[in-house]
């Protein structure tokens, strides 16, 4: 973060850092209700007068954030005037502005706290490195060796591989359909969703170089609890967890949703249809943008004032378009694309975990699909042609004076 001036931005500037020198110490000991304590790190940015510094924690591997630890570098901050705490490990946040921890709010009133998983990290590193760009070549290759050590799995700094110890047991009362109401299972197994669903727009965005992000209602951000209660609920009513993902400049949202009583995977996004040309030409707008999708691709369209759409498989639909018509004489308004899969069912990653077949589903939707759909755009207005008659001159009066030379004639 020192050494790599972009790379230290980055990090410390969204925390509410100015835009100065980044200097960073480790183990620097403080006292503490009669001992001495030794966060990990502190950061210092200056720039002028004004001076930011936060004290950091970092877990790595299975250890997990202590809540009494979080809290005693809360009080230390206080102390000593510090403006922030910042625990980095292997948990995701479920949600902006949710800290994997439940520490006393009342230590939040005059020093803030955030927190950075490893993933967040990482795809930071690659971001700079690989798409903003490293100023100094020495510091380039600098970042780069960051990124080959967190990238190795002896680093501590994993990938997002447990669903949690009550996934089975959860997993097996929503098949058997005894899944009760105020479970605390069902709430651990919910946050544990929405932490996949950061991690999958974490890599994603990674992998793409931009901002992808889980998508959240107003009312969500102001109270993260609300979408606890909502999934949670969903889960235990009708099996189901899902979550939506943005990314920059798409034609549309990425939905996904989990069906754990079918063991379904579905990844999903709505389209609006052209307005104008006529339905048949609307499909055909369509299918010509999904020429890398597979065929058991599921579309689906929905006429203007319809409570219902009509189904088909793309294979189909690019032998027959009127297969996705229903009525022709009712107007298409919107498409619906869906991309099916087995869901895993093991509670940790590899090959037949519910992990791995969600973000592998993912992944194939967006390569195939999604990133190759692009939004209607109407098209310009045309102007008139010369033979449809001479245009008005200024104040409406027709120039009747002799014509001018003829083009390419001498005056």
């Amino acid at each position: 973060m020192t050494a790599v001036k972009e790379f230290g931005h980055a990090l410390v500037q969204p925390l509410g850092a100015p835009a100065g020198q980044v200097e960073a110490f480790i183990e620097v000991p403080f006292e503490y209700s009669g001992k001495t304590v030794y966060p990990d790190g502190l950061l210092r940015v200056r720039r002028g007068k004004s001076e930011w510094v936060a004290l950091v924690e970092v877990k790595t591997g299975q250890s997990e954030l202590r809540t009494e630890q979080v809290e005693a570098y809360l009080d230390v901050a206080r102390e000593q005037g510090f403006q922030a705490v910042l625990t980095i490990s292997n948990q995701i946040q479920p949600a902006p502005g949710v800290h994997p921890t439940s520490v006393d709010k009342r230590k939040l009133r005059k020093v803030d706290l955030y927190h950075y998983s490893w993933v967040k990290v990482l795809t930071e590193a690659v971001k700079q490195h690989q798409y903003r760009g490293v100023s100094d070549p020495d510091q380039a290759w600098i970042l780069g060796e960051l990124i080959r050590y967190l990238e190795h799995s002896k680093s501590g700094a994993m990938a997002f591989d447990d669903m949690g110890p009550n996934w089975v047991t959860v997993r097996d009362e929503v098949r058997a359909g005894t899944l009760r109401p105020g479970a605390k299972q069902a709430v651990e197994v919910a946050q544990k969703f929405d932490g996949l669903l950061r991690y999958m727009s974490l890599r994603l965005g990674q992998r793409l170089g931009a901002e992808v992000d889980v998508v959240f209602s107003r009312r969500e951000l102001k109270e993260p609890g609300l979408r606890s209660q909502a999934l949670t609920g969903s889960l235990i009513e009708e099996g189901v967890l899902q979550g939506v993902i943005r990314i920059p400049n798409a034609a549309a949202d990425m939905s996904i949703r989990a069906d754990l009583r079918a063991r379904q995977i579905a990844c999903f996004c709505d389209i609006e249809a052209p307005r104008t040309g006529r339905s048949r030409t609307r499909v055909n707008w369509l299918v010509r943008q999904l020429k890398e999708a597979p065929g058991d691709l599921r579309l689906e369209a929905f006429a203007v004032r319809a409570r219902t759409g009509t189904a088909e498989l793309l294979e189909k639909v690019r032998e027959d378009p009127d297969l996705l018509l229903g009525d022709p004489s009712r107007e298409l308004k919107s498409f619906r694309l869906t991309q099916l899969a087995p869901m895993g069912t093991k509670r940790g990653s590899g090959r037949g975990s519910f992990i791995d077949s969600v973000v592998d589903c993912s992944d194939a939707f967006y390569a195939t699909c999604l990133q190759n759909l692009k939004e209607w755009v109407p098209p310009s207005p045309k102007l008139a042609s010369v033979s449809e008659g001479p245009v008005a001159e200024a104040g409406g009066v027709k120039d009747t004076s002799s014509p001018g030379p003829e083009p390419g004639a001498h005056e």
